[in-house]
């Protein structure tokens, strides 16, 4: 089995990793942190907003079994990517809305369901939800 790994960050990492586990095809789960300065950051270093690492659930997942875009579609209805840096009563840079994409088509992917969600008008304010090159996982 050829597996491709998703990382997305929408709130709080155990929430997250407690979502994607139970979808058929998801291999794994790993709650981290991506997106930061700050090499090796503390739990609590995070949580002071300092480091400029978002949380994340890093998944694994069999693209025979589910889709990235199905796991996106996912990701756009279990948070709000429409709260800069917050998520419920979460609040701070590290529960930002964002997509760390592995490749170029994951880019392409994640901005065309970004565009579809939008042009559907899903949410009636603007998705604030970053799409960046995914580069380090703590």
């Amino acid at each position: 089995m050829a597996t491709e790994t998703a990382t997305f960050a929408m709130g709080c990492f155990w929430c997250t990793e407690a979502v994607f586990k139970e979808l058929k095809g998801v291999v794994s789960v790993i709650p981290g942190y991506s997106g930061g300065e700050v090499e090796n950051p503390t739990y609590e270093a995070v949580c002071e907003g300092t480091t400029g690492h978002a949380e994340v659930a890093q998944i694994e997942f069999d693209p025979d079994v589910i889709t990235y875009s199905q796991l996106l579609d996912v990701f756009w209805h279990v948070h709000d990517p429409t709260t800069p840096d917050r998520q419920g009563n979460d609040r701070g840079p590290q529960y930002r809305s964002e997509i760390f994409y592995h490749s170029d088509e994951q880019k392409q992917t994640a901005q065309g369901s970004r565009q579809k969600l939008e042009a559907d008008q899903v949410y009636p304010d603007p998705v604030v939800t970053k799409i960046t090159p995914f580069t380090t996982f703590l």
